[in-house]
């Protein structure tokens, strides 16, 4: 049995489908050592088919089940990326012809062989579906039309892969260890193809992965449960099982980890991160997350299109304090618009809360009284609790600012219409590489409100971004990594001083696990959590 003794695998399981009522017999509350049970937040969850999933805990199911033709190295992501399905790879001397060698021996869960073929299918499915992430890889100029000339399978072991121009090597490779890129076998995905789906349908809720486990089952909003995969190439998981259960309360994560009901809790507040010190049975891992939280001005607001008012905005937030008050363990002052760990970080930190500066470059811009505007910002507790601290040090040189709360979707239908005066919010990478983020905010190839670039930020605030776009799209065909990270570098010299955005933190993730527990990965800055190395 995959959950060892019987009598484990019942107290167990009783205590995962049931409300906790008193306290559980501490012999029963231990999960068995082969079987990983974790709290997470797993609402956001619509479909588990790997070329459609484009949200943070797809990307974490992504990680466990797929495989990808190149990838990180789960525990040490300072190495770059490496071969996976692919075992190696050359590229043509115009730059634009990928030929990547299929490793020997490689199995899906199903035992159907991995080959190339696998390959082609799984990427060209990824265009014809026309999901959400499918920019990822049409963005390389892959076209329904043009799939027999670009993503080919020469024969079972060779793959090439042809873009439109030449682009950055990194650049290629980081866009295929995402999710969207993962492989998928073929042969059973096409045996539940309905009415020319390509599967679709079934693979919403069904696993055809050759990566460390494979699905078991998915209750959307309950739990999410995979099982080793005895074909995984790099060895069956000490983790024969892993149960990710839905628990969006972090005060009833730190219960169930202290209770030993679960071995992982995801989604701890800073209180019940600090509740938890001095036990030793919790331990807290600590990782940086590719999460940017920035404040932006719409440039086609007169007063704040104004350089000097854009400049006394960066001097009205006092970072430091908001990192070490209500965003402590959860945020870290940050503020250029790469994640730190990606190629081409910048670590300056040219600004910081100077009330006379901030008053001075106001009166220099002919609003020395101030003026009225208007936050927009998602009701989530830690963007409000920014905006209140922005609101009262906005207040000090004159400017009202009131706050207009709303969901998710009212905040960036206002953001995206560009219906707003200064927006408060977040933005994740979409994928490993600089050119995630540099593609949105710093690149702006039609300011035009005809243009509908809604997926730039910089077209979204307005900003035309003269100059930043033609730089930004020569850094990404450049193919001298070193020349391409400085070229980054200058980039976000030139935004901090210039563009209407205030970078002000980068995310950082807590969680808390049991004190056996080893080996398991929050993916860092570039991608999701990994449970393939886990042991206990």
């Amino acid at each position: 049995m995959l959950f060892g003794k019987t009598i484990a695998a019942l107290s167990l399981t009783t205590a995962l489908v049931m409300p906790m009522i008193g306290a559980i017999p501490a012999a029963y509350a231990e999960t068995p050592p082969n079987m990983l049970v974790v709290a997470h937040r797993i609402d956001d969850l619509i479909s588990l088919d790997p070329q459609e999933m484009f949200e943070f805990s797809g990307t974490d199911y992504a990680n466990s089940v797929y495989q990808t033709l190149v990838d990180y190295d789960d525990l040490d992501f300072s190495k770059g990326f490496g071969p996976s399905i692919a075992s190696s790879w050359e590229i043509s001397e115009d730059g634009k012809t990928y030929t990547f060698k299929i490793a020997e021996g490689l199995k899906f869960a199903s035992g159907n062989p991995v080959t190339a073929k696998d390959v082609e299918f799984s990427l060209r499915r990824a265009i014809l579906l026309k999901k959400t992430p499918s920019f990822i890889l049409t963005q390389f100029g892959f076209t329904e039309e043009n799939l027999d000339e670009t993503l080919v399978a020469k024969d079972d072991s060779t793959f090439v892969l042809v873009s439109d121009k030449k682009y950055a090597p990194s650049f290629v490779l980081n866009c295929m260890t995402s999710a969207i890129a993962s492989i998928v076998d073929s042969k059973l995905v096409m045996e539940n193809e309905v009415d020319g789906d390509l599967g679709n349908a079934w693979l919403k809720t069904n696993s055809a992965g050759s990566g460390a486990f494979k699905l078991t089952s998915w209750k959307p909003n309950e739990s999410l449960t995979i099982e080793a995969n005895p074909n995984f190439s790099e060895g069956v998981p000490a983790m024969k099982r892993v149960i990710i259960r839905h628990i969006p309360e972090s005060a009833s994560q730190r219960l169930l980890l202290e209770k030993g009901d679960v071995d992982i809790a995801r989604n701890l507040t800073p209180e019940d991160v600090a509740g938890l010190s001095g036990n030793e049975d919790v331990k807290i891992a600590t990782d940086m997350r590719g999460r940017i939280m920035y404040i932006s001005m719409n440039q086609s607001d007169e007063i704040l299109s104004n350089p000097k008012v854009v400049e006394a905005v960066k001097y009205l937030i006092d970072y430091e304090g908001m990192a070490n008050s209500f965003l402590k363990g959860q945020y870290v002052v940050h503020q250029a618009f790469l994640p730190l760990s990606y190629l081409g970080e910048l670590k300056d930190k040219p600004f910081k809360l100077d009330i006379e500066k901030a008053k001075a470059l106001l009166a220099e811009a002919g609003y020395a009284d101030g003026f009225d505007v208007e936050f927009i910002v998602r009701t989530e507790q830690d963007r409000l609790d920014i905006a209140q601290a922005l609101q009262n040090n906005f207040a000090q040189v004159g400017i009202n600012a009131s706050i207009v709360q709303g969901t998710g979707k009212e905040t960036l239908g206002k953001y995206r219409a560009r219906d707003f005066q200064i927006y408060v919010g977040a933005w994740g990478p979409d994928y490993p590489d600089p050119q995630t983020n540099a593609d949105t905010f710093t690149h702006n190839p039609d300011n035009s409100i005809e243009a509908k670039l809604t997926g730039k930020l910089a077209w979204r605030n307005a900003w035309a971004a003269e100059g930043f776009t033609e730089r930004t799209e020569a850094a990404v065909q450049e193919s001298d990594t070193a020349k391409r990270a400085e070229m980054y570098v200058q980039l976000q010299e030139d935004f901090q001083k210039e563009a209407p955005f205030a970078i002000m933190f980068q995310k950082t993730e807590q969680n808390g696990l049991g004190a056996s527990v080893e080996g398991f990965s929050m993916g860092a800055a570039i991608t999701g959590s990994y449970y393939g190395k886990v042991t206990k």
